[in-house]
């Protein structure tokens, strides 16, 4: 009588390769889109605040230029928000109108000064003698 030959469960080796290997493939470009998806999110987050801190900054100058009209506003490397800095140009159109432009972004060398490749944002308004 013949005996049955049972045949083992489960995988063999070269089996269990390709199919690690087709993991892998697949992986490797999901892996790189989540880390270019984390790279955008962050750029957006910096520069969402960045424009946050500029608003900020012009709302500021528009109160402060009700009484104070005639002042210089202009200022460099002004700390906002721990590691995030500010320029503000001012140039005088006339002697009733004012053109302000605000500078924001992060000093991500730790220099403390707002180097032209770190401005995030620059926003432009117009002030008015009243």
């Amino acid at each position: 009588m013949r005996k049955k030959l049972r045949r083992r469960q489960g995988f063999t080796l070269p089996e269990v390769l390709t199919a690690s290997a087709l993991l892998v493939i697949a992986f490797v470009p999901i892996l790189k889109a989540l880390t270019q998806i984390n790279l955008s999110t962050v750029i957006i987050e910096r520069r969402t605040k960045s424009l946050n801190l500029a608003k900020m900054k012009i709302n500021h100058l528009h109160a402060k230029s009700i009484k104070n009209f005639d002042d210089d506003f202009s200022e460099s490397n002004l700390v906002l928000d721990s590691f995030y800095l500010c320029n503000i140009s001012n140039q005088s159109v006339n002697g009733n109108l004012k053109s302000i432009v605000v500078s924001v972004g992060m000093d991500r060398n730790g220099n403390r000064t707002l180097d032209s490749s770190e401005v995030e944002i620059s926003l432009q308004t117009q002030l008015a003698r009243r």
